[in-house]
């Protein structure tokens, strides 16, 4: 597999040149950064009814490349891979293929990226241990229009949405969110892309993602300005004040 389109040997055994006249199978590929989750979620969806695997994707990059490529029905994302994450993949496809129909995928039923995902473009979410019945029922009610709302999920999610932001939590200026304005903050410090993808575990293609957004929204040309901007809007502390003398 690694992340190349799938051989017909390996696609569903059920599709629509197998039983003529029947409906037309639903084209899935399927991403995730962990090679047996990835497999075996092929090898799951290869003996569902109705489903053809085109393929598997091995980080967010390749799995925008590879919907745009292949133009499946459905992708079902990891939240959760190496450069491109889940969410900025689901966010480049809505603007790149908006036909193909994302489902995100987690492995905790309280991740908040599933938030971020969803704010993105998917159209649902699962956790990783749904079954072959969960995921065949997701596929029909996505490619239907529908929604998917996975109980293990659910509640976390709709908690979070209703509960809103934090009273105390601060605005900032032009429209920047949390977590631009966070970006932002790093960029004042002196940190670079890598460094602020590892502080806030997330993937580099992310932060630039981030910084491209909040560069726009501030109408800096590049860092400098940024720089420049978050201190005169307090985003990013000013340097300290030397100590007076001690007596």
């Amino acid at each position: 597999m690694n992340g190349e389109p799938q051989p017909s040997a390996t696609r569903s055994q059920t599709s629509a040149s197998d039983h003529p006249g029947s409906a037309k199978p639903i084209r899935v590929l399927a991403a995730d950064d962990q090679r047996v989750i990835r497999e075996g979620l092929a090898l799951l969806l290869g003996l569902l009814p109705g489903v053809e695997v085109v393929g598997t994707a091995a980080d967010g990059e390749q799995a925008v490349t590879m919907a745009t490529a292949l133009q499946p029905d459905v992708v079902l994302m990891d939240l959760r891979m190496p450069r491109c994450d889940g969410v900025e993949a689901t966010r480049r496809l809505r603007g790149q293929a908006p036909q193909v129909i994302v489902i995100a995928l987690t492995t905790y039923a309280d991740d908040r990226s599933v938030i971020d995902a969803l704010q993105a473009g998917a159209r649902g979410y699962l956790t990783k241990d749904a079954g072959a019945a969960e995921i065949s029922r997701a596929l029909q009610q996505v490619v239907s229009g529908q929604a998917v709302i996975d109980p293990a999920v659910q509640q976390h999610v709709v908690q979070a949405i209703t509960a809103g932001p934090p009273a105390h939590a601060p605005r900032f200026p032009d429209g920047l969110t949390p977590r631009e304005a966070e970006i932002l903050a790093l960029i004042a410090k002196g940190l670079s892309n890598t460094e602020i993808a590892e502080h806030l575990v997330v993937s580099e293609a992310t932060v630039k993602s981030h910084i491209n957004h909040l560069l726009s929204k501030i109408g800096a040309r590049d860092r400098a300005q940024a720089v420049i901007y978050a201190y005169r809007r307090g985003i990013a502390p000013g340097p300290a004040k030397p100590a007076p003398p001690s007596l």
